[in-house]
C-alpha cells in the first residue's frame, strides 16, 4: 500500500474527528477513547450529514443529523436503519497517521 501521512494523532481529540479533503470526496478520520484511529466516508448515508462533526461514542459514531449511528470498525448502520460507508485502510506510526493512498487514487472516496 502506498500510505499518506494526514498528521499527528495528537492533532485529534479523544472521541473526536478531523476532516481530510481529497480530489474524490472528504474522508472522516476519528479517534476513539481508546485512541484506536478510524477513517470512512465523511457522508451519512441516511441523509448525507457530515459524520466528521458527530458524536464519537465507542467504535461509532452517530451523525450530528438525524442519529443513525454508524460503525467506524465496518461502515454499517446499526440498529433499525439500513446502510452504509467505506471504511479506509489507516494506521499508526510514531504518533502519525497514515491513510491508505492507492484506496482514494482509485476514486473510490466519497
Amino acid at each position: 500500500m502506498s500510505w499518506l501521512d494526514i498528521g499527528a494523532v495528537e492533532d485529534i481529540p479523544r472521541r473526536g474527528a478531523r476532516l481530510v479533503k481529497t480530489l474524490y470526496g472528504c474522508v472522516a478520520v476519528f479517534r476513539t477513547g481508546d485512541d484506536q484511529v478510524f477513517a470512512i466516508d465523511d457522508r451519512c448515508p441516511h441523509k448525507g450529514g457530515p459524520l466528521s462533526e458527530g458524536i464519537v461514542h465507542g467504535h461509532a459514531v452517530t451523525c450530528p443529523l438525524h442519529n443513525m449511528v454508524i460503525s467506524l470498525d465496518s461502515g454499517l448502520a446499526q440498529g433499525a436503519d439500513v446502510g452504509a460507508v467505506v471504511t479506509y485502510p489507516v494506521r499508526v506510526e510514531a504518533g502519525r497517521i497514515l491513510l491508505d493512498a492507492r484506496r482514494l487514487l482509485r476514486g473510490t472516496a466519497a
